[in-house]
């Protein structure tokens, strides 16, 4: 019992000395085979990052961008690189401070690797094995160590989409890297799926002698969709459960941390080795509500919970109606609208429905300690302004690979971005996606074209945003409507002239269509500029301008004191409750403010007006 204590004790300084505040909080979905409209699996994930993308003497541009890693062979005794991920929370190795592709430790090569698409992290490769990802708070997030942990989550997501095709595959392979190489920084969610099968594995620190790590991994039941929001999802660990994996260490390790006794029933993953959610209450399980709510309202999932560890969302949920592709982009473009946490109204979306915030400390993804009560946070949204991409991946199981599957990549914000499609055949991507940072802005960068856009739109988010919309879904669909044709003389293609060729006429049409998209969205933001400038809409094909002004509710809530309309303006101030009437009047000469006074002065409530959020919620329990 003592060992285990002073264990615990070290636990706790161990995390204090050696973590590091983690760039990353992503939200991320599966969509298995039978919860889709036409028999797709699809995985989401949005790559949510706070910073610039620059670190230490290299440009670091992660957080947006798009690669291409080709197959390769490897003649035997080959070694396999491993680099230090700059995101994962912890301490940098002297080599990665100085070189920003530091190849920090080493691991047998496989024969053959197998060509694929990555970002940040790993994300689909051309057998259509697909990945998300989201950053979790765990107890232990130990630094990097070329002894004993060599791995985050980033690489092993890269090894897995080299050596495996399948989602079970992908998470043992994951599995044995952990236990043999060891894991370093934050705690981490991979959901992984295939055309036929959706696995999600999760891995923390945490083993007594800090060589290792910890894992669980559990299937998905084909027909539901799952969520996760920087928060472990898998919670009891049952060994006679066929679609549950762990470490084999983790029962031992998890005792002799003190973390858990076997009189307690069984190991709920979750409260073992996590604190629950980062930064504030609601932080992810409001994006988890969020989303079940939206695809299973019949479910009455309700918004609020009791506490960080809640039942309350299961780990996976069946849809009201099976989700298509257009459906699994909305899922993304969520800023709690109609909802208690609604991010579009209320006195700090200002006049026009901003639903982007300045964020504050309290905002800062960073660890909730028990019993901390901060100044106040805003909810943290799927589609958040400091996101530097996203994507929706498609696998399909009645098709070749190359044809099979798709990347629907999209930068910036998903609510306004514009998701275009990569095949999972394709051998190259535009320099446009790829040679991209966030610290200069560039009119070469596909992830400024859309970025732009959005932090415009926040001029009027309410009448800009309607734009955006059209032009989003008019591209979208025409993508969407696209697919058939496109397949069809891929399929046509690989038949007649074989694999290559099909893989050309896919990476042609990927790479024409997502030039060809920035470039319009580069044309659609200048049109806003000249449209939506001065404080006004501009109709160059009429030449006439026209003055929106603020909205009544705004004005009202704000005790808009109508500006100096009379003469007496300070008698004008001194009027208390003034209703905003948004009408002309008229009466006799100098007898205006004695009129207002009489037919625009309000009873005096005692109390505040309410503001359009907290009708929401008043109107949420009346539900």
């Amino acid at each position: 019992m003592m060992q285990k204590k002073i264990w615990t004790g070290a636990a706790v300084l161990f995390v204090l000395l050696m973590i590091c505040p983690p760039v990353f909080a992503c939200t991320t979905f599966i969509v298995t085979k039978g919860a889709s409209a036409d028999g797709s699996a699809y995985v989401g994930h949005t790559n949510d990052g706070f910073g610039a993308g620059v670190v230490g003497p290299s440009v670091r541009s992660e957080m947006s961008q798009l690669i291409y890693v080709p197959p390769a062979d490897y003649p035997p005794g080959a070694m396999r690189a491993v680099r230090f991920d700059p995101n994962s929370g912890s301490d940098e190795p002297a080599d990665a401070k100085t070189n920003a592709d530091a190849e920090i430790a080493y691991i047998p090569q496989v024969n053959h690797t197998y060509g694929y698409l990555t970002g940040a992290y790993g994300i689909i490769n051309e057998h259509q094995l697909m990945f998300g990802e989201c950053t979790d708070y765990t107890k232990v997030q130990p630094s990097f160590d070329a002894r004993k942990r060599i791995f985050y989550s980033s690489e092993l997501s890269n090894i897995a989409l080299e050596r495996t095709k399948t989602s079970r595959e992908a998470v043992e392979l994951i599995g044995n890297l952990i236990d043999q190489y060891g894991f370093y920084g934050t705690g981490e969610t991979l959901p992984v799926s295939d055309p036929n099968e959706s696995w999600v594995i999760e891995m923390a620190g945490g083993t007594p002698d800090g060589s290792g790590g910890l894992w669980v991994a559990q299937r998905v039941p084909d027909g539901e969709v799952f969520v996760a929001g920087n928060m472990f999802r898998i919670r009891e660990i049952d060994p006679n459960n066929p679609n549950i994996l762990y470490s084999k260490n983790l029962f031992a390790a998890a005792q002799a941390n003190g973390w858990w006794d076997p009189s307690q029933g069984k190991l709920d993953w979750l409260k073992t080795v996590s604190g629950g959610e980062y930064s504030h209450p609601y932080y992810s399980l409001a994006r988890v509500w969020s989303l079940y709510h939206r695809i299973a309202p019949s479910k009455n999932f309700s918004p609020f919970v009791n506490d960080t560890y809640s039942r309350d969302y299961p780990f996976s949920v069946r849809p009201d109606q099976k989700l298509g592709t257009a459906d699994t982009f909305a899922l993304f473009r969520d800023h709690y609208e109609g909802t208690v946490y609604d991010l579009t109204t209320g006195p700090a979306a200002g006049p026009f429905g901003n639903p982007y915030r300045w964020r504050g400390e309290a905002d800062k993804h960073d660890l909730l300690t028990p019993g901390e009560i901060k100044p106040g946070a805003w909810p943290r949204a799927v589609s958040e302004m400091f996101c530097g991409y996203s994507y929706i991946l498609q696998g399909r199981n009645w098709l070749p690979d190359p044809v099979g599957g798709i990347a629907w990549f999209g930068f910036a914000q998903p609510s306004e971005t514009v998701y275009i499609p990569f095949y999972a055949g394709v051998t190259s991507v535009p320099a446009q996606f790829s040679n991209t940072n966030r610290s200069e802005f560039n009119h070469n960068s596909a992830f400024w074209a859309f970025n732009f856009v959005t932090n415009w739109a926040t001029l009027n988010y309410n009448l800009i945003s309607k734009d955006i919309r059209a032009q989003q879904q008019q591209i979208e669909q025409k993508e969407l409507g696209s697919q058939p044709a496109v397949e069809s003389k891929a399929l046509a293609i690989l038949t007649t002239d074989g694999d290559a060729a099909a893989r050309k006429y896919l990476t042609d049409y990927s790479t024409t269509n997502s030039i060809g998209t920035v470039n319009a969205w580069w044309q659609f933001s200048d049109s806003l500029v000249v449209k939506h400038s001065n404080q006004m809409v501009n109709d160059v094909a009429t030449g006439t301008s026209r003055n929106p002004g603020y909205p009544d509710w705004w004005l009202n809530e704000n005790r808009y004191q109508y500006g100096p309309r009379v003469y007496d303006y300070k008698g004008l101030q001194q009027v208390q409750n003034l209703r905003y009437t948004n009408q002309t009047v008229y009466t006799t000469p100098g007898n205006e403010l004695n009129y207002i006074k009489e037919t625009q002065q309000a009873p005096d409530t005692g109390g505040d007006l309410l503001v359009p959020s907290f009708d929401n919620f008043l109107k949420w329990l009346g539900e």
